[in-house]
């Protein structure tokens, strides 16, 4: 096999190979082999017709096309490889010159990974939010925690906001009324803006057993984005009661005897919670300034690809667990079609930019992964999909997708090489060090209702060690 690399532009190439047709031998035995046990002829056992015959029953070009269709991968993997290409995507294969006996010859146009030069990055200089805990912030978190501990009770008067309600919800759309736009029993906070608009203006008033009908606008369901005529039923109101403020709250509502512990605790973590604000913002600012300072050639078919990709993943993922589609989702954005593809050009271009860089970074820096750090990433990752660490790498690992991660964690640990050479200082003039070892976000002071994250157990932690030695010839 012969092959040549022509550069059309800094991301895309052109391959031409030409392969003697006796390198075809192998996929012509294989496409006789694979003819032999999907067809049947009088006299000739199944798998056993000679190739003669297979070429005068079924024609000779069939075979041929099967033995290219066989060989094309091979000899196209082994061109990109005598050319030490780093492609993306799949090539455009155009068979140029084939006929049985002679030489296959074929081009395939395919983007490949750019290449990028980085440049000095210790000078960025970014400015963060400065680490202020002001007393409104922690009365605003104290008093969100009395929200968590109140309690209700039913009451005899006229609904008001913040009292909670009881409804029942019948929604017609021109008279008819929705099978699936009949709900019984739903409680409802006045004022909390989490069921349909114009909701609470219609209960607001009302007493147990009364009635009112207003339109509204569907979020979601068989007539999503469709105005409906909705009547609500008040079937009880019941009043809120917060918890006083005081040392008996804090014995309720966390582990310490009084309130002057539990302020300075909610201190404490409003201060942790600020510096992993800090570090995050610290860490996109610093990324946008780095995406500033390096030059990218953007292949266009991959470009055009992930576009396609997200628009995809919107309009049948995203839209049916919303009850969207293509109109309703532009309203609610406010955008026209040309402005959302715009805004989506955009992200797929900054995302594309920043794979390629940090990925350059990786190289550069000469960075690697370890086990105990890939463990680390699929344990979040597990979280924060809503399954069980030991789930979560059994998918992984069957799906294939354990070099991804490898990658996704590599591209952290550039970006945070980076971050660690800029100047990151707050709105106050002072230098920030994100070095500061941060207490654990999930130790919250809250038992009843907590968010806290499970901790793994033995057996999941092994199936996720288990899956970072899937790939430890990447590491």
């Amino acid at each position: 096999m012969k092959s040549a690399v022509e550069t059309l532009n800094p991301t895309r190439v052109r391959l031409t190979v030409e392969v003697p047709f006796e390198e075809l031998k192998p996929s012509l035995d294989a496409a006789y082999k694979k003819i032999n046990q999907q067809v049947t002829v009088p006299g000739f056992r199944k798998g056993k017709i000679p190739a003669r015959v297979i070429d005068q029953r079924f024609g000779r070009g069939s075979v041929l096309e099967e033995a290219i269709n066989d060989a094309l991968p091979k000899f196209y993997t082994e061109a990109v490889s005598e050319g030490e290409l780093n492609v993306l995507g799949q090539p455009d294969v155009d068979i140029t010159e084939f006929n049985d006996g002679q030489d296959l010859k074929f081009t395939a146009e395919v983007d490949i990974r750019p290449e990028i030069v980085i440049p000095d990055y210790s000078g960025i200089e970014v400015t963060v939010d400065a680490l202020e805990v002001s007393d409104e912030d922690i009365d605003k978190s104290l008093e969100q925690l009395r929200e968590r501990f109140a309690s209700t009770s039913t009451v005899e008067r006229a609904a008001a906001e913040g009292d909670v309600v009881v409804l029942d919800l019948e929604a017609s759309v021109g008279g008819e009324v929705l099978e699936d736009g009949v709900a019984k029993g739903i409680s409802y906070t006045i004022g909390s803006g989490q069921l349909l608009e114009g909701i609470d203006e219609a209960v607001t008033g009302l007493e147990a057993g009364g009635t009112a009908t207003f339109d509204s606008e569907l979020k979601g369901g068989s007539a999503a984005g469709k105005t409906s005529s909705v009547k609500v039923d008040v079937t009880s109101v019941q009043a809120r009661e917060l918890p006083e403020l005081d040392d008996d709250f804090a014995q309720l509502a966390s582990e310490f005897d009084t309130l002057e512990e539990l302020r300075a605790d909610s201190v404490k973590r409003l201060e942790n919670m600020k510096r992993y604000d800090q570090a995050t913002q610290a860490q996109e600012k610093v990324l946008d300034a780095l995406l500033e300072l390096v030059e990218v050639p953007m292949p266009e078919k991959l470009l055009a690809d992930e576009i396609q990709t997200r628009k995809h993943n919107l309009e049948h993922h995203q839209f049916p667990a919303m009850g969207l589609d293509w109109d309703t989702f532009l309203e609610r954005e406010g955008k026209t079609a040309e402005e959302h593809d715009a805004e989506l050009g955009a992200q797929a271009t900054k995302g594309i930019k920043t794979q390629f860089i940090l990925d350059e970074l990786v190289s550069k820096e000469q960075l690697s992964v370890n086990q105990e750090e890939l463990t680390e990433h699929l344990m979040r990752r597990a979280a924060s999909s809503g399954m069980s660490p030991d789930q979560f790498a059994q998918a992984v690992v069957e799906g294939g997708q354990v070099p991804m991660l490898v990658g996704e964690v590599a591209r952290g640990k550039a970006l945070a090489v980076v971050v660690e050479a800029a100047k990151v200082t707050d709105t106050n003039g002072e230098t920030v060090d994100l070095d500061d070892e941060v207490e654990d976000e999930s130790a919250v002071t809250v038992e009843a209702g907590s968010d806290e994250e499970p901790a793994a157990t033995d057996e999941a932690a092994t199936s996720v060690e288990d899956a970072a030695e899937a790939t430890s010839d990447k590491v």
